[in-house]
């Protein structure tokens, strides 16, 4: 049976990972604005935009939840985690700078190559008529990494090693009162309240930005989304 002081002691752990679990999300545009890049960029649907998102945040609380599970087992003290948890945030840093960078290169160079340009005919009657294309749509077929099926393991494999810091110093408490029901329920809460949190705010990101009308420079859309990566990357890297 829980006593009433660890009752009250692990309704407030629920509550602050309820909380944590909402502001850590909020306060870290990386959780939620590559992929809201990403789904204007890749022309995702709704339904495609929820479902990368809801994969890439069960990987980056599962990775952390793994993390704190060998730590627990193991005895490792917290602040070896924590150790450990921020040289993972350093590399999907990295990564998320580094694929940043590489994606807004592309992105230029589709832009350039997708350019429009007029011709203008003479016909023989003295009439004339302008039209305009792009080559490379006209006569090469593109394959557009945007649309396929590379970009969302990328951002999966970036949201593996992206910890949830705040997590492992909660979920402590509990496996030191040797409670596994208090571990579960934290670590449980913790994550609903992220995943919530993250589908609300990428959803709510797409719907806003699909209302925009893209304008002339729609073509240069795959390189502005991989400056925002880029820019996500250097926030984590330096601690923003």
């Amino acid at each position: 049976m829980i006593s009433t002081d660890a009752g009250l002691t692990l309704g407030a752990l629920t509550a602050t990972a309820a909380g944590l679990g909402f502001t850590h999300t909020l306060l870290g545009p990386d959780h939620y604005v590559p992929f809201v890049a990403m789904a204007r960029a890749g022309g995702w649907s709704p339904t495609k935009t929820a479902l990368i998102t809801l994969l890439c945040g069960i990987a980056h609380v599962l990775s952390s939840v793994v993390l704190g599970a060998v730590g627990i087992a193991a005895g490792i003290a917290v602040f070896k985690l924590q150790t450990i948890e921020g040289l993972r945030g350093d590399l999907a840093g990295w990564l998320l700078l580094a694929f940043g960078l590489a994606y807004s290169v592309w992105g230029l160079r589709h832009a350039i190559r997708h350019q429009p340009h007029t011709h203008v005919h003479l016909h023989q009657d003295g009439t004339t008529h302008r039209h305009q294309h792009v080559h490379v749509a006209d006569h090469a077929h593109v394959h557009t990494p945007a649309r396929g099926g590379v970009t969302p393991w990328i951002l999966f494999l970036i949201f593996v090693f992206g910890p949830c810091e705040p997590l492992i110093p909660l979920v402590m408490y509990p496996a030191a009162q040797g409670s596994l029901w208090g571990v579960a329920l934290v670590t449980f809460v913790f994550g609903a309240a992220t995943l919530a949190t993250m589908l609300t705010l990428v959803l709510l990101g797409h719907l806003g930005t699909m209302r925009v009308a893209p304008g002339r420079l729609a073509r240069f859309g795959h390189a502005l989304a991989g400056s925002i990566l880029a820019a996500c990357g250097a926030a984590i890297l330096l601690g923003l």
